[in-house]
């Protein structure tokens, strides 16, 4: 992946933490219970209060160089930089052709924890997404643990993530998100709410895939590139981490979606490249 040919977002990431700095370390979780929790939260979505406690740039190349508290360059920051650049910029395109307008998150980085519009949170919970400032939070450090934790990470593996979490923005945008708290209000059960949960999941993971299209050529994607993304889908379905914490599934606990069903509707918005074939509420998300 060439992400150095994506465009900066003009100032749309925030460096919070103490100084620059590659990722390196990991993030302390307890044990693989911890882990497993970390995993799930690193793809919630639209309720981080469950889990927390409490315009598109055109920049050159040599402009969109970031730098860190520190004063010096950062690569890291750079490449987070550009990715929430180039969905800035896909997604703009996209909301622009059906006559909206996109308003583009900002990207907080920090390390260890943050305080956020919906709570405090630790490095522990992941990357995640906070509709009430419309910012998505990350600890670089993740990416490391990616490599370490989930079976090897990769420059798209990691953009997977941050596009997944801009998918969540993008349901903001649209008001799908709302309409998914107002009917898990109203629903029968604990099972019927998780279920609109793991809709809501696969549509982010089924938008991310359309910022992949839209970005395959600027930045030279390989079939290794979407691999990897492919093997980080799996690595945090919810039967795969189920397993693996307890040894068995719960079907009616799951709020992600199973592994098959995360790789399934990633490919679906990246072979498309079209967000309206995303519509994991009008379809049976588990079968296409």
């Amino acid at each position: 992946m060439d992400w150095k040919n994506l465009p900066s977002s003009g100032g749309g990431v925030e460096d919070g933490r103490g100084g620059g700095g590659l990722p390196g370390g990991g993030i302390a979780v307890g044990g693989v219970g911890g882990l497993i929790i970390a995993l799930i939260a690193m793809f919630f979505g639209i309720n981080p209060g469950s889990i927390l406690g409490g315009d598109t740039s055109t920049q050159t190349q040599t402009q969109s160089q970031t730098q860190s508290q520190s004063g010096q360059s950062d690569e890291t920051v750079d490449f987070v930089d550009r990715i929430l650049g180039s969905t800035n910029q896909v997604w703009s395109g996209i909301f622009q052709q059906a006559g909206r307008t996109y308003t583009p998150p900002k990207l907080h980085l920090f390390s260890n924890a943050v305080n956020t519009a919906c709570g405090q949170a630790s490095s522990a919970v992941g990357p995640f997404y906070c509709p009430l400032d419309q910012k998505v939070y990350l600890d670089t450090r993740f990416f490391a643990q990616m490599d370490r934790q989930l079976g090897g990470g990769g420059d798209f593996a990691y953009s997977y993530v941050i596009a997944h979490e801009v998918g969540h923005h993008v349901q903001n945008e649209l008001g799908i998100a709302d309409q998914v708290t107002r009917a898990q209000q109203q629903a029968r059960s604990e099972a019927e709410a998780n279920s609109l949960s793991v809709r809501l999941e696969l549509q982010a993971d089924c938008f991310a895939g359309v910022w992949g299209n839209h970005v395959t050529d600027l930045a030279k994607l390989t079939e290794a590139d979407v691999r990897e993304a492919i093997n980080t889908a799996a690595a945090i379905g919810d039967d795969t981490l189920q397993r693996q914490g307890q040894g068995y599934v719960v079907p009616d606990s799951f709020t992600h979606g199973t592994s098959q069903q995360r790789e399934t509707w990633f490919m679906t918005g990246f072979k498309s490249g079209n967000p309206n074939t995303c519509d994991t509420f009008n379809k049976n998300y588990g079968q296409l």
